[in-house]
């Protein structure tokens, strides 16, 4: 048996981001009802506004190492959501316990490694074909392969891409990998250990030796910052043999960890790969051989993925923006008439039909027979999101209960029941995306079975909650939330570490006789008899 939700994750070392995203092309209806075209049956699509409100995720998400399979750095502020920013907490623990660094060993530098995520199709190549290697002083050749990080927020501040990191010592323990860590959480930190100015790039280098085109040096793409060579001698290399390092739980107490930021309140968002992050310490010792003794280097990588305790810690800052006015006047029983929908804990979108409406359809189904074909809710972004921000691609879709009785839960840890059981049919798509590159945008949301149950089957008509980010599958395309669905559907997601937002039009002020055609609502088509 898996033993923690984490170790559920990590199976995706082969991990597909996966969604339920759409082919524009599809038909509408997913032909759950299309008996009802059959024998003289006639069609009819009516429309009904909804109410629709702000949902407020108190800038709070779980980002710990079991549910954030891509971590994220940078800083990004914009006018309708304020400032939004990430900082990467981690552990690091020895290659294995009691290390040798050999005699007389002396550490040259130390350097932390993040892989971002990067445009691998715009690559700059500089070749050297008369590059010495130095060791050995061997004839080579050397390729510095650049590629730009893939960036979400403002690619370029007064002409440039620059980020100024930071690193720093933890001086908390961040316990193990299993406990449960929100991206409000703070941690205390010690002496800065480490820098570098980020120009938005990262490179490859590889060296062949000339002639047969051995390869004598090779390193993947990766942002390098530089730490304090003299911290971690005194910390690592001239504490060997201490009890400090004799073991995991020692090491863990003694040095607890690191936090990595960023300076700037405005610039971007990345991602990158946490279990593939390491803290190298490159350190020379004495080697004897034939009587001579020779000063080799070597590397001493310390990892900072598997049993490690990371998460990103997120802060925001909405001051007199638009989102924050939203977020503080919004009404969830008549609706608000902007919307603000943001990844990484920001806030989501709540979405209800009005029990007046449901009733009214519920007597078209019992009293003309009718036969709900295709149900969906739609919602358009708003005039003022004009940017050339990445719209998100995905919403997830979970069930809230206003009125939970004692025992019950306000949000269903399930799949809608459109999800769970078509899925995998090809006919089904919860969210389709029309537009993304115009404004406006929309968004179509499959709820055919679901809004069939609430009629046909009187269940209850519970609010739609969405948020940014997208269902996670295996490398098969199933599902996760499927599989383990007795961990909660509804955990297998990519809220924690998705940064797109978007603004959406809410509930027109006018539910009877709404003025705007863009405002959310529900488009129902159904079929009756002749």
């Amino acid at each position: 048996m898996i033993r923690n939700i984490q170790e559920l994750f990590k199976i995706t070392a082969t991990l597909v981001i996966g969604s339920l995203i759409l082919v524009n092309c599809e038909p509408d209806a997913d032909q759950l009802g299309s008996q009802f075209f059959q024998d003289g049956a006639k069609g009819k699509e009516v429309s009904y506004p909804i109410i629709a409100y702000n949902s407020n995720n108190h800038d709070s998400i779980r980002t710990d190492a079991a549910r954030l399979q891509s971590a994220t750095l940078g800083a990004f502020s914009e006018s309708q959501f304020g400032m939004q920013k990430s900082a990467y907490v981690s552990q690091v623990r020895l290659s294995g316990a009691n290390p040798d660094f050999g005699t007389n060993a002396k550490l040259d530098s130390a350097v932390l490694v993040i892989k971002p995520q990067y445009a691998a199709d715009s690559v700059t190549t500089v070749t050297n074909d008369k590059y010495i290697y130095p060791e050995g002083a061997v004839p080579a050749k050397k390729v510095v392969s650049t590629y730009p990080v893939i960036k979400y927020g403002n690619t370029k501040i007064g002409g440039k891409t620059l980020l100024n990191f930071k690193v720093y010592e933890v001086t908390d323990f961040l316990g193990a990998n299993t406990d449960v860590v929100y991206s409000n959480k703070v941690v205390n930190t010690g002496a800065q250990i480490g820098a570098k100015t980020f120009d938005g790039n990262v490179h490859s280098v590889k060296v062949t030796k000339t002639g047969d085109d051995t390869v004598l040096f090779e390193r993947s793409a990766a942002l390098r910052i530089p730490l304090d060579s003299a911290f971690f001698a005194n910390k690592i290399i001239n504490k060997a043999s201490s009890p400090e390092l004799s073991d995991a739980a020692s090491f863990i107490r003694y040095f607890k960890g690191i936090k990595v930021s960023v300076d700037e309140n405005n610039g971007y968002l990345f991602n990158f790969d946490p279990t593939t992050t390491e803290l190298n310490l490159y350190y020379k010792n004495d080697k004897v051989a034939n009587g001579v003794t020779t000063r080799e280097q070597s590397v001493y990588m310390m990892n900072m993925g598997g049993s490690n305790a990371y998460f990103n810690q997120i802060a925001f800052n909405r001051t007199g923006t638009p989102s924050a006015t939203g977020l503080a006047t919004s009404n969830q029983i008549t609706g608000d008439a902007k919307l603000f929908a943001q990844g990484m804990g920001g806030p989501g979108i709540g979405l209800r039909v009005p029990a007046a409406d449901v009733a009214n359809i519920r007597t078209l189904f019992n009293s003309n027979k009718i036969g709900i074909i295709s149900a969906k809710i739609r919602i358009y972004t708003d005039q003022s999101w004009t940017n050339a921000y990445k719209k998100p691609d995905n919403f997830v879709v979970r069930q809230r209960n206003l009125n939970p009785k004692p025992g019950e839960k306000e949000y269903l840890d399930n799949y809608l029941i459109d999800m769970s059981t078509l899925a995998g049919t090809g006919i089904y798509n919860l969210v389709k995306a029309y537009d993304l590159q115009k404004t406006p945008a929309h968004y179509d949301i499959g709820i055919t079975q679901t809004f069939k149950d609430i009629i046909e089957k009187q269940e209850p008509n519970y609010d739609l909650i969405i948020n940014v980010g997208s269902y996670t599958t295996d490398t098969a395309g199933s599902l996760l939330g499927a599989i383990y669905s007795s961990l909660g559907s509804q955990n297998f997601n990519t809220r924690s570490y998705t940064p797109n937002r978007a603004v959406f039009e809410g509930t027109d002020t006018n539910l009877a006789n709404p003025v705007s055609d863009k405002s959310a609502r529900l488009i129902l088509t159904y079929g009756q008899k002749q």
